[in-house]
């Protein structure tokens, strides 16, 4: 029987586009509650993966991304898309729905 490998695959941005990975959540509230996945929020804070290579302005020079790999973001609610590859979830959003870079 032949043994299948799982090929990688690897995503990059495109534009002035981030792509994140939510922050977990805590699951527990006070009091020992175990809240089930339906009723958690969706987190505003992810963590840079990777960034695309900026936006080009109108004289054709590229504006870069602000954040770079590794950074803790804050973001717009609803700005990001959604994605799961290889059974891991990432957001895709623009540089501009970004908010704040988070620092500890």
């Amino acid at each position: 029987m032949a043994q299948q490998t799982e090929k990688k695959i690897t995503l990059k941005p495109l534009g002035n586009r981030v792509l994140a990975q939510r922050l977990e959540q805590e699951e527990t509230l006070k009091g020992g509650i175990i809240l089930p996945d339906t009723a958690k929020k969706k987190q505003e804070t992810a963590k840079v993966v990777a960034v695309g290579e900026g936006k080009r302005l109108d004289d054709g020079k590229i504006l870069p991304v602000s954040v770079k790999a590794g950074d803790t973001i804050l973001m717009d609610k609803y700005s990001a898309q959604e994605v799961t590859i290889q059974d891991v979830e990432y957001v895709i959003l623009k540089a501009d729905d970004i908010i704040a870079i988070i620092e500890e």
